[in-house]
């Protein structure tokens, strides 16, 4: 509601109106319609995790085959471990002190990513490089 000034001075509130009501009404349908395309498609499981260590590609392994992965750091210090099975990735163990990347969820679908800031650490659910060229061609 905004306050409008009268010929005589006096301020008086004006009422919402039904075009403001129907404006309203429009963002608030945008807004839900963006959420449900977003947020609600179904993702697409990944084939591969790619692990990158301070902004560079350390690896990409297969969700398919059980595996432990020993992530180092530049001096070659193992920082954290990430363990694939079950066509999932989680991090099992990380010497960073809050642990939050130990305690997130594990990840097995497309884009899903497991983040360890003080050893900057990603680790992100992709597809494999061979399936990625091939959806790059369009004949």
């Amino acid at each position: 509601m905004k306050q409008k000034n009268n010929a005589d001075g006096s301020d008086q509130l004006r009422r919402f109106s039904k075009r403001d009501a129907i404006i309203l009404a429009l963002v608030f349908a945008v807004i839900v319609f963006v959420f449900l395309v977003f947020w609600l498609r179904p993702k697409t499981g990944g084939s591969a995790v790619r692990i990158t260590v301070d902004g560079k590609v350390y690896g990409t392994y297969a969700l398919e085959e059980a595996q432990t992965i020993s992530i180092k750091d530049k001096d070659g210090k193992v920082t954290n471990q990430l363990v694939i099975e079950n066509e999932t990735a989680h991090m099992q163990k990380a010497d960073c002190p809050d642990q939050l990347c130990v305690h997130q969820k594990a990840v097995s679908k497309e884009n899903e990513t497991i983040v360890c800031l003080p050893n900057k650490v990603v680790v992100e659910v992709t597809q494999a490089e061979e399936q990625a060229e091939f959806d790059a061609i369009v004949n």
